[in-house]
């Protein structure tokens, strides 16, 4: 028993050591579009020198800042598409969403439990009745279509009886479109140099797809819904 405390212990120190740098030394100022937009050629030569490097070192970071719930992760998202391209930015930011989420989910289960019960009290019973009415499926549908922010759910998922399994393919599923989408237009950002640029037809249905993306999720929701209903 004293060991398991030792360890929850341990984990908690870390992740408020973590946060703690982030907010002391403002890296979250590295994480915004103007900053990955003034660096962009700089990190376009260092992927071309080391593409395995940083697509891991990517990785990595993407996994930290969903798994802390730093701000960040849909820039991280953009720059992914302009830098890596789309299919390898789609496969190694779905990963690591779904991985920092996954961490996220398991500390507030078996770490955080109190803490997150007194934060989104409200709100835990809306999504626990979800998941027992609806199983896997509740947890789609808040991914694909976004109710609650994206790091409530990663934490108040942990305090359900979705298995964290479960909660893994779903979420990399579910997630999946939305990333395709933000990767999609990352990629065509990466290319914009000038005000003329965002006129080009390609550029112009890729930030269109940003707001019509829930309204097309919520009509393949429903669509589902429906095949279920009738079964």
């Amino acid at each position: 028993m004293k060991a398991i405390q030792a360890k929850r212990l341990t984990i908690v120190i870390s992740i408020i050591l973590m946060l703690t740098a982030v907010w002391y030394f403002d890296l979250t100022d590295y994480l915004t579009l103007e900053y990955i937009k003034m660096k962009q050629d700089a990190f376009r030569m260092l992927h071309h020198e080391h593409t395995y490097l940083v697509v891991g070192g990517f990785v990595i970071l993407y996994i930290l800042v969903t798994a802390l719930s730093i701000p960040g992760a849909a820039i991280m998202t953009l720059a992914a598409g302009g830098l890596f391209g789309f299919w390898t930015a789609l496969i190694a930011v779905s990963f690591a969403s779904t991985i920092g989420a996954t961490l996220a989910c398991f500390v507030s289960r078996y770490i955080l439990k109190d803490w997150v019960q007194n934060t989104f009290g409200s709100k835990i019973k809306k999504i626990d009745d979800g998941v027992k009415k609806e199983g896997a499926f509740y947890l789609f549908t808040v991914r694909l279509v976004p109710i609650f922010p994206f790091f409530a759910i990663n934490l108040i998922m942990g305090i359900t009886s979705l298995p964290l399994r479960t909660f893994f393919w779903v979420s990399q599923l579910g997630m999946l479109p939305g990333t395709a989408v933000f990767v999609n237009a990352g990629k065509q950002l990466a290319t914009i140099n000038d005000i003329a640029d965002v006129l080009q037809p390609v550029h112009i249905i890729s930030f269109a797809l940003l707001g019509v993306f829930p309204l097309l999720a919520k009509f393949l929701l429903k669509f589902i819904r429906k095949i279920k209903e009738s079964n």
